[in-house]
């Protein structure tokens, strides 16, 4: 059965296991560090469509593809799909599963909609409303630099706090059977707003809301830091990464030995020059679907807590000189 911990957490008394998963990278991603974990790596970031915008929903397309194969099942045995991307109206998902024939949800969290996704997923599944679901989402860099900053072919020059958005799609097929990895409890994020407007520094403006998320998810389930074996954030990179960690210490929480950062993870930082580090809604997806849990296949991590976060401005609150709100979500992975 299941059962809140708090306001914000929810153990899951029925089993919700992760059969599958796949992550999908652009050209840029596959020279990075990954490389190795994704299951492709697609040459042309266009995906052979008429525009960027439909390039990310053939991503999206591609990941789901290949997690439904890797699971030996067919779209007809998905209940729901839960999904949604960085763009306006969230149309890169709604073009890349026009095709699917599967109940769809649509969700916007901005970074954080991979963790959303799973912790609906897996509640939906948990409450028996469900047998499988599947959870994705996406994002690709000049379909977010052509909305929320410049077109690419203005050349503008980045600042040093600035992140590099991915390039890519990560999927996970949800189910009531299986064995392994299997998602145990949610932390529902709030939406929080520390006053910060440089929209070129999404670390310090997402830092907060991690904190807030994760210091529940200790508080609620009675859990320390130690208990994980890798606490992971999406896409603080590394502003916010250092953010999180000392404001963490303030609430009484030390994660310096066992957190990481996606944003610092998925490329070479300083030999691809992305600044601070990277972002986007397929940051945490292709680094969680493709290194991540493969990692926890290997047995190298047992006990993983993923907390995304994701920055709820848009373009025009941004000019209107409004501060940036942002929230973060978390699951519990264990083996």
């Amino acid at each position: 059965m299941n059962s809140k911990k708090g306001r914000q957490t929810a153990e899951l008394g029925e089993a919700v296991y992760i059969k599958a998963h796949a992550a999908v990278v652009g050209a840029k991603e596959g020279e990075g560090p990954l490389s190795e974990d994704f299951d492709m790596i697609v040459s042309d970031d266009k995906m052979g469509q008429k525009s960027w915008d439909l390039a990310e929903g053939a991503f999206q397309k591609t990941a789901l593809e290949i997690a439904l194969k890797k699971a030996n099942l067919q779209a007809s045995d998905m209940d729901y799909v839960l999904s949604g991307d960085l763009q306006n109206q969230c149309t890169a998902t709604h073009y890349g599963l026009r095709d699917s024939d599967i109940p769809f949800l649509g969700l916007y969290g901005a970074c954080s909609t991979m963790i959303e996704s799973l912790s609906l997923g897996a509640v939906l599944i948990s409450s028996g409303l469900a047998q499988n679901t599947l959870c994705l989402t996406s994002s690709h860099f000049c379909s977010a630099e052509k909305q929320y900053r410049n077109p690419i072919e203005y050349g503008g020059q980045r600042t040093p706090t600035a992140q590099w958005t991915v390039t890519g799609s990560g999927a996970a097929v949800l189910s009531k059977s299986g064995e392994g990895a299997r998602i145990t409890h949610i932390t529902t994020g709030k939406i929080l707003d520390k006053g910060v407007t440089d929209i070129t520094n999404m670390g310090a403006a997402m830092a907060p809301a991690a904190v807030d998320t994760l210091s529940a998810h200790f508080r609620e389930t009675g859990r320390n830091p130690d208990y994980y074996d890798l606490i992971l954030t999406g896409d603080l990179g590394i502003v916010g990464s250092e953010l999180l960690k000392d404001l963490m210490k303030r609430e009484g929480f030390n994660i310096d030995n066992n957190h990481n950062d996606c944003g610092k993870m998925i490329y070479d930082i300083e030999g691809q020059d992305v600044h601070a580090g990277a972002s986007g809604c397929g940051c945490c997806a292709t680094v969680l679907c493709g290194h991540i849990l493969r990692e926890m296949e290997k047995g190298t991590y047992k006990r993983i807590l993923v907390a995304a976060t994701g920055a709820l401005m848009n373009p025009l609150t941004v000019l209107q000189g409004e501060s940036i709100p942002a929230i973060s979500h978390a699951v519990a992975i264990e083996i």
